[in-house]
Order: structure tokens, then sequence, then C-alpha cells
């Protein structure tokens, strides 16, 4: 060699043997075959190491070195000795330790999931006892073809190279042939699905469950996405089921939704869609850059996501979107079959993760105050359902971190892809929407005003009027579950300033400097051409109504329950307040509309002339017979809502006010019967019950019923339900996982699409 030295390594006496090396004693030369024969009769535990890391090694001078004879073909020699080689013979994960201290031990996953920034440990077991000199080293790669350049290859050696790429691994304790070995990841590792091999040597052991899974961590104060409540990682990290809100501002009622984020194969669904987003292993490191492009892979609309949206009311050819009670079923099929489920909606959407870029939504309003959706550019949108993640933003200035927004619903293009966010909410707030993701499109979602359009036929052509403007209409009574409890909690206010405060105004001031508003002019999709001298293009703000001078006031209510099969028993309440004789002319409407703001059916209308003098108030009934819209009821697949909205003109002033409404109906609940406690892997039973109190027949009914950690989704076919019967529907279950569980359950049918129900269980040891 270089250094004119060459060095043997020495083995157990008695176990070289020229004899049985035929070929070596053939290339050997008379000379080294006496220096391997002092060799082997040295003691066995030689004092004189090389220096080259490598126990009982010993050097000799280049004169005295073993002489090989040219062979006449080219040759590769090895002299073995079994036994000697150090191997790992087994690695325990130790998974039951190291899950819980992770907080996985929910996973039901065979394999170790740990969260980043925070020690496991793993113990090892070699052929022989580990020397200080030993090669050893752990290599953790990430992706089908890691490399240390690219960062996805971390060859961690604890004698040698302890600390690699953040990554560091220490020898806890040896005992005999078992190692146990600690192990910490960078906090700003890249998150995914790595493989571990053990490299020993020229030895490679590739253990049997070798994939293991690297997560965000909330619990590591260096980790970008660290949480510091205990309460709130407990309900956003670990709670696996939860509510989404529906309904609108004035009638808010929740959905229970099964997120099941610990079910099998949803975790190796979300590892997937990791590998299909496209991201390069340092972009994997990010929650900005995962959260986007999360946001566009649960949608199918350019990438062939998880899910297809749809909002067309014919599910014939997948489910319907009010079929689903959870993510668990949907992220299961989509990972089976690596194709999209048929069909989400925006709750779907937001389960699994309305306007353009104005601050204006014109409704349009035909003389008896029937919407016109085919006119609308715009869509008002009863709820939406979107995600908000946590996260320090490192690529934003100071103070921009904690909750930020994310949008998987496709409603337009980010950058070439249906995605929105991560958006600062606090940007959002503050009307900094320049700062990046999509900060303008999230502030006109949660702050549009929106406009009233009267359109009348005149000379043929359409003619439209303004006749009010409601700036506290969208963006309202924003809400999530609450932390620890099974309530709503209003976040509005995280989101917005108090409508009117001087903050607000300064806060949408500085958003409309970087959105173009419209001009106050009708935007709808056949409205005639006006001259520029009559667009009102220097609007900029839209100020509050003002107050009328005749304190007029309206209000709409239902008289009696909203029972499908019953007649819809509905008034609008006319008022004034101040002193005078007022002449109010009355226009108010019904229609059946999705949650989209999609009209379905117009029902009926009433229009009057009423007469109020001072402080005064008087009720006009409006009444629709159960057979106009039954039938419409039946036949669209979406749950639909009552819509009402009603018009009031004073003669001989400038008072105009609008006032709409959106309720749902009113349903029979579903009974859930089970004990409050049950035991581990012991079995019970859970019946569901639900009665048709309703006096018109529900065809085709459903029952779909989900217990994380007890059973899987069920469906039970339940045929037509006539009035009065009663079906009952039990299962038997073996509860897997410890802790509080809820039972959920859900309702459909032809003519009802929307009954839920849920049922807390302690599961005990």
């Amino acid at each position: 060699c270089a250094e004119g030295v060459v060095v043997i390594f020495f083995f157990p006496r008695n176990f070289l043997s020229l004899n049985t090396t035929p070929l070596a004693a053939a290339l050997l030369t008379p000379q080294s075959k006496r220096l391997i024969k002092r060799a082997a009769s040295l003691p066995s535990a030689c004092s004189e190491a090389s220096g080259r890391g490598y126990s009982g090694a010993w050097k000799l001078p280049a004169s005295q070195a073993p002489h090989v004879e040219t062979p006449t073909r080219t040759m590769s020699l090895s002299v073995g000795f079994p036994g000697t080689d150090l191997k790992v013979t087994g690695i325990d994960f130790l998974k039951s330790q190291n899950c819980r201290q992770h907080h996985t031990d929910a996973y039901n996953i065979k394999n170790l999931v740990v969260r980043r920034g925070q020690p496991f440990q793993l113990e090892l077991t070699f052929s022989r006892e580990l020397r200080p000199t030993d090669k050893l080293s752990l290599r953790f790669g990430l992706g089908e073809n890691p490399m240390k350049i690219r960062g996805t290859l971390m060859s961690l050696n604890p004698m040698l190279q302890p600390d690699f790429g953040g990554w560091k691994v220490s020898i806890v304790k040896k005992s005999g042939t078992q190692c146990l070995l600690s192990v910490i990841s960078s906090p700003w590792a890249p998150v995914g699905k790595y493989t571990l091999n053990v490299k020993t040597g020229s030895n490679i052991y590739n253990p049997e469950m070798g994939d293991i899974y690297l997560l965000f961590n909330p619990w590591c104060e260096d980790d970008v996405v660290f949480m510091a409540d205990e309460a709130q990682r407990n309900e956003y990290v670990l709670n696996d089921t939860g509510y989404i809100y529906v309904g609108s501002a004035y009638n808010i009622y929740n959905r229970p939704w099964n997120f099941g984020q610990f079910e099998e194969y949803v975790l190796d669904a979300c590892m997937y869609l990791m590998d299909k987003s496209g991201l390069r292993p340092g972009s994997r490191r990010d929650p900005v850059l995962v959260s986007r492009a999360m946001s566009a892979l649960v949608n199918a609309n350019d990438d062939n996501g998880v899910v297809l949206g749809n909002w067309s009311g014919n599910y014939s050819n997948g489910t319907s979107p009010m079929d689903w009670i959870g993510s668990v079923a949907i992220l299961q099929q989509y990972y089976k079959t690596k194709k999209p489920v048929s069909y989400g909606q925006c709750w779907v959407f937001a389960g699994v993760l309305t306007t353009d870029e104005n601050l204006r939504v014109d409704v349009y309003l035909n003389e008896v105050g029937e919407k016109l959706t085919s006119m609308s550019l715009d869509s008002v949108w009863n709820f939406h359902v979107w995600n908000d993640v946590w996260m320090r933003r490192l690529d934003l200035p100071t103070g921009f971190g904690g909750w930020q927004a994310i949008d998987a619903t496709p409603q337009e293009q980010s950058q070439g892809l249906f995605q929105c966010g991560p958006c600062s909410v606090k940007a959002v707030k503050e009307g900094d929407v320049y700062l990046p993701f999509d900060g303008k499109f999230v502030y006109a979602e949660v702050n549009a005003d929106k406009v009233y359009w009267i359109v009348k036929k005149v000379n043929g052509k359409n003619k439209f009027t303004r006749i009010s403007t409601e700036t506290e209409g969208i963006g309202v009574k924003i809400s999530t579950k609450a932390v620890g409890e099974d309530r709503r909690e209003d976040i509005t206010s995280q989101y917005k300033f108090p409508e009117g405060s001087v903050e607000e105004r300064e806060s949408m001031e500085k958003a409309l400097s970087f959105i173009r508003p419209a001009g106050m002019v009708p935007r709808a999709r056949f409205a005639s051409v006006y001259p520029m001298s009559e667009r009102s293009l220097s609007l900029q703000i839209l100020a509050p109504e003002p107050v009328p001078k005749t304190g007029l006031h309206l209000e709409i209510t239902n008289e009696a329950p909203l029972h499908p099969g019953n007649p819809l028993e509905l008034a609008i309440t006319v008022k004034t307040s101040t002193p005078g004789k007022w002449t109010i002319n009355l226009v108010g409407s019904c229609q059946l509309q999705s949650y989209t703001g999609k009209v379905e059916a117009s029902l009926g209308y009433v229009k009057e002339t009423v007469e109020l003098e001072g402080e005064s108030e008087t009720q006009i009934p409006l009444k629709i017979g159960a057979d106009t819209y039954m039938k419409t009821l039946a036949s669209v697949e979406d749950e639909v809502l009552v819509h009402v909205t009603a018009i009031a003109e004073v003669q001989g002033m400038e008072d105009k006010l609008t006032k709409e409404i959106t309720m749902p109906f009113e349903y029979p609940p579903i009974t859930v019967q089970m004990p409050e406690t049950a035991k581990l892997n012991e079995e019970f039973t859970c019946a569901f019950i639900f009665k048709n109190k309703l006096n018109v027949p529900l065809d085709n009914c459903k029952l779909l019923v989900e217990g994380l950690g007890i059973f899987k989704m069920t469906t039970f076919d339940q045929g037509d339900v006539q009035p009065g019967r009663i079906i009952k529907s039990e299962v038997i279950c073996t509860p897997t996982r410890l802790g509080e569980k809820k039972m959920v359950a859900k309702l459909t049918s032809t003519q009802l699409k929307g009954i839920s129900a849920e049922k807390k269980i302690t599961i005990i040891n």
C-alpha cells in the first residue's frame, strides 16, 4: 500500500488452515505462507492496534509483507473467517414505547410512526459484541433513490459521525450482543416514509418492518408546527372525530364527522399523496408547501386527487356527498384504487382537508323577490367549509404565523392549480392580502358585501335598480368545534375586526389597495351595457345602508316546524318606528335552494301594500302547501333549504329594505342505545333506532354507522319506511382502542338527506 504497510487481521487460533484454502495457498509464496502461519500462532488478543480503527490488526514492515505471485488472470481474493464479521441479526423498534412517547400509538399500522425532532430508541442485536472500532451506520432513506447530496439519505455512525444533517444517534447502553441506540431526527427533516437499513462493514441488514413514518411534531419547540397548548394539541392533533358546521348564519347546526386519521391505510394514503404531489424532498420539510400541495391533491380537478367534486344533484355514478360520514372510507378507497372518489362537496373536501377577487356579490331578484341565479356571476353559499392549519411562517414578516387558512374546494386556480393557501388568518384580518398565498381570495370570501338589484323588463330589455346593500351578510359566524368540548366556537373575530369599527375600515382600505374594486354596476351575464358616465367607478368601500327615515324593519319567521310533508307556514313582519303615516309596498317569495345558493324550485310569493303609523307592525302570512314542494324534495339528491326573501319600499320615500333568510327542514331524530362504558376487546351491542314521525313515507332509507376504534363503517338498507314505522339496527362491537370514542349515524332517503346522530362511549381495561 502507499504507506508501505500491509494490515493483517487476526482471527481465532486454529481457524486458518492452508489445506482448506487451496486457491489461496497456491497464490502465496513460501515466504507469505510462513508469515501467515506466524500470524496464526500469535495470541488471539493482540495489543498492537493498527491505528486504522480495526481491533486486533498487526502492522508489518513492507519488506516482510507477504508477496502474492501475479496470477495469469485477474482474480479477486478474499480470505474469510466466518463468525468474526460484525453483523446485525435483528432490530427491535420498541414500537409500544416509542409510539406512546411520540403520541402515535393510536395509528393502526405495524410500522413505527414517530415525530421529527424528538428522540426514539432502537435495540439492535449483533452477531457478536459491538467493539469501539467496529464500523456501524444507520441509514435512513427517503424516496426511491435516496442520496446524501439530496438530503434524502442520512447515514448515522454512533462512533464516528453521530450527527448528520441535524439527525443524531447515540449509544444508550450495551449488553452482550445487544445495543440500545437513541435517534433524534432533525426538527426540520422532510416528513414522509423512510426506509431504515443498518450497515456493518460490508454487511447490510434490511429489517422486515424497516419503513418508518416521520411526521410533523406539534410537541417539539424547534418544529415550526409547535403548538404550546396541550388542550389544543389534544383537540387538533389527537382527536379523530369532530363537527362540520352547516346551515346559515340564522340557523347553524353541526354534522358529526369522523376524521379517522388513525385508521387502517389512512396514513399510507397520506404518504401516497405526498409522493404524488411531486414535492422535492427539501420541500417536504416545510408545512407551508406541504399544506398547499395537499389543498390541491384533495380535489381531483387537475391532478387525479382524492375527491371528485359534483354540485349537479346527480350522483348516480358514485356516492352522494350527503352519504359520507367521515374521511376514512374515502381515503381507503382512494388508496386502494388510486382513482378519485365520487363525489364530494365543500364539507367533504375540508373533512378530508365563493367569490372572485372583488368585494361585492350581486344578488338579482325579479319583481316578486325571487332570486335569479341564472343571471349572477357570483354565488353566495349558505355555508362554506375550509381548514385552518397551525404553523410558524418563516417566509412572512414577523407576526403572521399561527393559524393559516387552506381550502381544498376547487373554486378557482392559483398558480395554475386548484389550490388555496396557506393564508395567514392575521393577514386576512389586517388587510395584508398581498402576502402569500391567496390572501385576496380568502379576504373576499369573508368580507364581501351583498348588493341587491331588482330586474324589470323595460322595452324588452332588463333594467337594473339597486335596492339595498348588506355589508354584514358574508363571512359571519365563522365557526369551529371548541377545544375539548362538543360545542360551536365562533372565531369570526380572528378573521375580522368588528363590523363598522375603525380597525375594520382601515383593514378594508388596505385590502382594497391590492384588490381592484368593481364599479357599482350590475355584473350579470345578460346585463345591458351602460354608458361609462352612468357607472359609479369611484365607489371603493360600500358604506352601510343609511337608517331608514321611517325606521323600516323586516323580520321573517316560521310559525310551525318545517317538517317535510307539512305545509310551510311562514310570516313576514313589517315594522316602522318613527312618527308618521307610511304606505309600504311589500313582496315576499319562498324558494327551495341548495347550500350553494342554486334555486331548485320557486314555491310561491305574496305581494301586498300595507299602511303603518308611528311605532307599529303588521304580519303578512306566506303559506306553501306540501304538494308544492315535496316533488322537488324527492327529485333533488342534495339537501335543500327553504329560502325566503322580502322586499319593502316606502311610497314617496327613498326607504328600501331587503331581507332574506335560509332555513333547514326539521327531521325526526336517530336514537343510539349502548352502555356508557365497555371493556377493551370485549363485545357489546349498539342499537340505532329511528321512528318516522312524518306524515309521508320515506323511500329507499339507508342507515350509515361508524365507530372509530370499534367497528368499520356499515350500511343498513332499510327500504321504504312508512309513517309511524320504527326501524332498529344493531351492531356487535369489539373495541380495540382505549379512551373516549363516538358512534356516528346518518340516515338518508329519497325525501330527506341529512339526519345525523352521535353518542359517546368510554373504553376501559
